[in-house]
């Protein structure tokens, strides 16, 4: 005879795997957002601009933020963060191109 199956153990085990997912990611995101510097943001402006992204339709700028995020994520600088620490450090775009690599 087969030994039957305990659904309330198993259900449960699933449910604390599906909370330890959840706490996961929302980790994930946490860090992913003081990665991106925009834990400096107040939690309004965040907001805003985690809204308006998501809302947005146009699939050219969506393209374009996609291409920004996978450069971050191979740890290439991007024109605007070139730009960024040109703009806050006059010395840092003296030398050597936005474009060039480092």
């Amino acid at each position: 005879m087969r030994k039957p199956r305990d659904i309330d153990t198993e259900l449960a085990a699933l449910a604390e795997r599906a909370a330890a997912l959840k706490a996961r990611r929302v980790t994930q995101l946490g860090e992913l957002v003081i990665a991106s510097g925009a834990d400096a943001l107040g939690a309004d402006i965040l907001m805003g601009a985690l809204s308006a992204a998501a809302a947005e339709k146009n699939d050219q700028t969506r393209s374009q933020w996609r291409q920004r995020g996978e450069a971050v994520f191979r740890g290439e600088r991007t024109r605007t963060s070139a730009a960024c620490a040109t703009r806050n450090d006059p010395k840092a775009g003296a030398s050597s191109s936005p474009d060039a690599p480092g």
